[in-house]
C-alpha cells in the first residue's frame, strides 16, 4: 500500500465526513418548531421562549450554529442536553458501552456462524447437508431480528430462564451480568447476520472451487483443504469483506430495534429519546457518530484490500 493512495484516501474521508456533517446539520436545522418551546411547554411566553433561544445560541446564523457544532464534535466539547442539561459526552460514553459490546457480539457471533456453515454449504452442495444449511440460511434472512429477539426472550429468558429476558447491569456494577445481559440481544443480531453472510461466504467458495489456481494447486499434489487454506481463502476474504463492510449500517440499524426489544439504554434509546424530547443536539451528535463509524469502517475495508491483494498495493 503506497503513501498517496493512504493520503487519497485520508482526503476523501475528511471530504465526506464534512458533506455528512453538513447533511446532518441541514435536514434537522429545517425540522419546524422551537426546541425552545419543546423545552418551556405551550404555556411559556413569547419572551420566555426568545430568552431560552438566545441562551441556546438558537438565535444565531445557521452559519455560526454550524461552526459551533462542528468545533465541538472535533474537541470533544459536545455541551449539555436541551432537555436533561446533562453532559452529552457522558451520555454517549454510557450508551456506547451498551452498543459497542453489543454490536461487536453480533457481529462475531455473525461471523462464527457464516464461514463454517458457508464453507460446509459450499463443500457438500450436492448433500443432503449443504441444502439444509442453505434452506436454514435463507430462514434466518427472512426472520426480522425483533422476531427473533421475541423468540430468545420467550424461550431462553421466560421459559427456561437461562439468561436475562430485559434491562442492563452496568459493567461497573458487575461485568459478567453485564455480558449475560447482552448475549440474548447479541444472538438475535447475530442470528440473521450469520444467515446472510453465510451465502456470500457459500458462493465465494464455489468460485474460488471453480478457479484455475484452486485447480493448479491440486495438481501439484495438494488436497482441497491444503489448496483452500493456503490460496483459496486469501482471495475470497476480499468479496465477503466488502459484503461484511456494507453490513455494518444494517447492524447499526439493527442494534438500535433490539435495544427496544430488550430495553437496553443504548445510542438506540438515546437517538429515540432524544428524537421525542426534541433535543436535536443530541440527535445532531448520535447521527454524527453513527455516519463517522460507518465512514471509518468503509475505509478501514478500503484498506485492507491492498493489504489482502498485493496486485491492488503495486497498481498504486
Amino acid at each position: 500500500m503506497t503513501a498517496p493512495y493512504l493520503l487519497r484516501r485520508l482526503v476523501i474521508l475528511a471530504a465526506t465526513l464534512i458533506a455528512a456533517s453538513l447533511v446532518v446539520f441541514g435536514l434537522l436545522a429545517i425540522l419546524p418548531g422551537k426546541p425552545a418551546q419543546v423545552i418551556l411547554g405551550t404555556q411559556a411566553t413569547p419572551d420566555s421562549v426568545r430568552q431560552l433561544t438566545h441562551q441556546l445560541g438558537l438565535d444565531h446564523a445557521l452559519w455560526r450554529q454550524y461552526v459551533h457544532w462542528v468545533r465541538g464534535l472535533v474537541t470533544l466539547s459536545l455541551g449539555n442536553s436541551y432537555i436533561s442539561q446533562l453532559p452529552i459526552g457522558h451520555q454517549l460514553g454510557q450508551a456506547l458501552s451498551v452498543t459497542g459490546p453489543l454490536i461487536g457480539l453480533g457481529l462475531l457471533i455473525g461471523i462464527l456462524l457464516a464461514v463454517p456453515f458457508g464453507i460446509t454449504a459450499a463443500l457438500l452442495r450436492r448433500h443432503a447437508a449443504g441444502a439444509a444449511i442453505t434452506a436454514l440460511s435463507q430462514v434466518g434472512i427472512a426472520i426480522p431480528s425483533f422476531i427473533a429477539g421475541l423468540l430468545l426472550i420467550l424461550v431462553f429468558g421466560v421459559k427456561l430462564g437461562w439468561l436475562p429476558a430485559s434491562g442492563f447491569v452496568p459493567w461497573s456494577t458487575n461485568g459478567w451480568h453485564a455480558l449475560e445481559s447482552l448475549v440474548l440481544p447479541a444472538l438475535a443480531l447475530g442470528a440473521g447476520e450469520g444467515a446472510l453472510l453465510s451465502r456470500y461466504v457459500r458462493s465465494t467458495v464455489l468460485e474460488i472451487l471453480r478457479s484455475d489456481y484452486l485447480r493448479t494447486a491440486r495438481a501439484k499434489g495438494m488436497t482441497r483443504r491444503q489448496a483452500l487454506v493456503r490460496h483459496g481463502f486469501r482471495n475470497g476474504a476480499i468479496p465477503v469483506l466488502t459484503v461484511l463492510g456494507l453490513e455494518i449500517p444494517s447492524l447499526i440499524v439493527g442494534a438500535v430495534v433490539i435495544e427496544n426489544v430488550f430495553t437496553l439504554p443504548g445510542i438506540g434509546t438515546l437517538l429515540l429519546q432524544a428524537e421525542q424530547n426534541r433535543d436535536l443536539i443530541v440527535v445532531q451528535d448520535v447521527v454524527m457518530l453513527v455516519a463517522v463509524t460507518v465512514l471509518i469502517v468503509n475505509f478501514l475495508v478500503d484498506i485492507s484490500y491492498r493489504v489482502l491483494d498485493p496486485r491492488l498495493a503495486r497498481s498504486g
